[in-house]
């Protein structure tokens, strides 16, 4: 079973601990921002579904003994994808619970933070972080 964290337990990972976050978000969603130093590798298409080069670009990028985390807008995708890579052979991954806005209950009510709420962000995709980047490595 993946081990799910909050933001402030992913940020202490990744700042004391050398985890990496890998954003499952699609390209437009992690342009418009995500955790500093994050990298972009998209677990679904919205138009075509589940990306078949996700676990090949998690490979060949990270390595199946990277620390890594990973995180999607509200948790949902990203436990998918944690479950994917463990799956995969992966030996080290946590999943980010709220995702980056957070959650919300039945009624629109906040559940919990996401990582935007408290940790560093940035807009914009960085070049050597960008899925285009990792899918042409």
């Amino acid at each position: 079973m993946v081990e799910r964290l909050s933001a402030d337990e992913a940020f202490e990972l990744m700042r004391d601990h050398g985890y990496v976050y890998v954003d499952v978000r699609d390209e437009d969603e992690f342009d418009e921002g995500h955790p500093e130093g994050a990298y972009n590798v998209p677990f679904t298409f919205s138009a075509s579904g589940e990306n078949p080069d996700f676990v090949p670009v998690c490979v060949r990028t990270f390595g199946k003994d990277a620390k890594m985390i990973v995180g999607c807008k509200s948790g949902v995708r990203s436990a998918r994808a944690a479950k994917t890579l463990t799956d995969a052979g992966f030996r080290d991954v946590k999943d980010l619970r709220a995702g980056f806005f957070g959650t919300r209950g039945p009624f629109g009510e906040k559940v919990e933070s996401g990582w935007n709420a408290s940790q560093p962000i940035e807009r914009g995709t960085p070049e050597t972080r960008s899925y285009r980047a990792l899918l042409r490595s």
